[in-house]
């Protein structure tokens, strides 16, 4: 039996308290294939009731309890994987073989090392004659996007099950059937009824009615940085904890001494995957002005690289992007480095050619991009890299920290204590030198407008903490 148009409130499938369904989009073919419920306050309302029900007694479970339930959520959820993979690759787009490598298989990483730290976790220190003590908030709101969605929803759900929170779930109404066969997951896995619940929903309905709710203690948002500042007000009211990973305008930074051929083609590369739909992508490469017509005949050969094309689609390197909107928004985008004067080395406006619907776009390299243009200084989310040249590596920094944001940043040498330095000097929270191995045991999130809170491994669950100070906990 399909659950799309229910809501997982209180252990058990419900329907909504008032019926409004919303069509879900294959952005390959631009037709509808799906129905959600869209969720009211009222559902909201219901939901919180059983997860505060719930965190009296299972925010006072034992880590072994608390352990076992996350092995048997792992067990199901690589049962499950086909399925997950299948309805995230048509709600989004993600290429096939992406999707079910990348996209459910960072969900799986995220809870396999959430129970990994979970094990050894010290919850509990003592102080001279004192106890310092960490417990769980109480009811967690979280709210989750499209474009990595169970990478999201695995890192906000795991850590908040490892420490005994109970929680709500919006995941985002664009990309929804994940999260309701990842609640599936979480039944058959026995969560306690009133733990886990799920409401489909938009933005302006569930999520401002989640985070304006007395009874949830902290909200734990993923999104755009203009909805992150909205649940945040809606959140101030009460002074509850809010967690938020927002956007980015990641640099690239190429030193003189590296290997540009190679450094040039990953950086396409890490720019590009996901279709763009990257917060942490690397879309502003700065490069030594002298090198950068080597660099534009590099970053053209690698762009034309990639095969576009439907998610179902044999040999399809890059997908749709999500939505209509989000098509839109990049078109517009990409049309400004044009009308500002920017080179276009390859791609530019429309869809790639022999592809009249669905929400494809033309794999886009700028050069001769400056800092005062919208492409290098607006968040795109698509396929579009800007290469901006430096005269010295100074003025190489100074230009990838002029950005409201400060998620991730690149750095590409051999010489290792040159890149070091320059890590140093950059405001993001994370570096990343000479193209690393995606790592769950780093810490996630930015400085500035990406956000603030982390995420992954010990770091995340830290997040879902409050620390308690017991004096005299030990005699005299």
């Amino acid at each position: 039996m399909s659950h799309n148009l229910q809501f997982y409130i209180d252990g058990a499938w419900v329907d909504p308290a008032e019926p409004r369904q919303l069509d879900v989009i294959d952005p390959s073919s631009e037709e509808a294939f799906a129905r959600i419920s869209l969720g009211s306050k009222a559902d909201v309302d219901k939901a919180v009731a059983a997860a505060k029900r719930a965190f009296a007694s299972y925010g006072f479970t034992s880590v072994e309890e608390r352990l076992d339930l996350l092995h048997r959520i792992i067990d199901i959820y690589q049962k499950r994987s086909a399925d997950l993979a299948l309805v995230v690759s048509r709600e989004m787009g993600a290429p096939s073989g992406f999707a079910l490598e990348w996209q459910v298989g960072i969900g799986l990483a995220h809870l396999k090392k959430t129970a990994e730290v979970l094990r050894s976790y010290a919850f509990r220190q003592v102080k001279g004659r004192s106890l310092v003590v960490r417990e769980p908030i109480g009811v967690a709101g979280l709210i989750t996007p499209w474009n990595w969605p169970l990478n999201q929803i695995t890192c906000k759900v795991g850590p908040a099950l490892a420490v005994g929170c109970t929680m709500v779930l919006k995941p985002s109404e664009i990309a929804p059937l994940d999260a309701v066969i990842f609640a599936e997951i979480l039944d058959e896995a026995g969560v306690p009824k009133g733990v886990f619940n799920l409401i489909n929903g938009d933005g302006p309905t569930v999520g401002q009615a989640l985070a304006a709710h007395p009874d949830v203690d902290m909200m734990s948002f993923t999104g755009s940085t203009r909805a992150g500042i909205l649940v945040a007000k809606a959140a101030a009211d009460t002074v509850k904890r809010v967690s938020q990973e927002l956007g980015g305008k990641s640099p690239n930074i190429l030193l003189p001494d590296v290997d540009f051929a190679t450094a040039v083609e990953k950086g396409v590369g890490g720019c590009f995957g996901n279709s763009g739909q990257s917060c942490n992508a690397p879309t502003r490469m700065f490069v030594p002005r002298e090198r950068q017509s080597e660099v534009i005949a590099i970053a053209k050969a690698a762009a034309e690289k990639f095969a576009v094309g439907p998610a179902d689609a044999p040999g399809t390197d890059l997908g749709p992007v999500v939505s209509q909107i989000q098509f839109d928004k990049i078109q517009d985008l990409i049309q400004s480095g044009v009308d500002e004067g920017a080179t276009v080395v390859t791609g530019g406006p429309g869809r790639p050619g022999g592809l009249n619907r669905g929400y494809f776009v033309r794999p886009t390299v700028f050069a001769d991009v400056t800092q005062s243009m919208r492409i290098a200084r607006e968040e795109i989310f698509g396929p579009v890299l800007s290469i901006l040249p430096y005269d010295s590596v100074e003025e190489a920094v100074e230009m990838a920290n002029d950005t409201v944001y400060g998620l991730a940043s690149y750095i590409q040498s051999p010489d290792i204590e040159a890149a070091r330095k320059v890590a140093a000097r950059m405001r993001t929270g994370n570096v990343h030198i000479n193209y690393p191995a995606w790592d769950a045991a780093m810490p996630f999130g930015g400085y500035k407008q990406s956000g603030n809170g982390r995420e992954y491994a010990e770091y995340g669950l830290e997040d879902f903490l409050e620390i308690k100070g017991i004096s005299g906990y030990e005699a005299a």
